[in-house]
């Protein structure tokens, strides 16, 4: 199962996201800032308070997105975001 292990907000709405599997990239959140519960999310310093919770990303206001979804929707970052070649992944990943 892959899960998020870290997120980091960058410019605009998009977020710096790592997953489990090793592979990096950008999450562009913009296509969901008028639906519904994401609203509140075009607040940046709302946008900011961005966490890993439960394999995915939360904001305090539960607003989340899984990790199956971030990785369906995952871009790849420009060259100095990706892994480095050879880059070996913890034991059990």
């Amino acid at each position: 199962m892959i899960k998020v292990t870290s997120v980091e907000p960058v410019e605009g709405h998009k977020l710096k996201i790592e997953l489990s599997n090793g592979r990096i990239g950008l999450l562009d959140v913009s296509p969901y800032l008028d639906k519904g519960v994401f609203y509140e999310l075009r607040d940046p310093q709302y946008f900011r308070r961005v966490r890993v919770a439960f394999g995915g990303i939360m904001w305090p206001h539960e607003q989340d997105f899984s990790a199956d979804t971030i990785e369906c929707e995952l871009e790849a970052g420009p060259p100095n975001m990706r892994p480095h070649e050879g880059r070996s992944l913890p034991q059990g990943l």
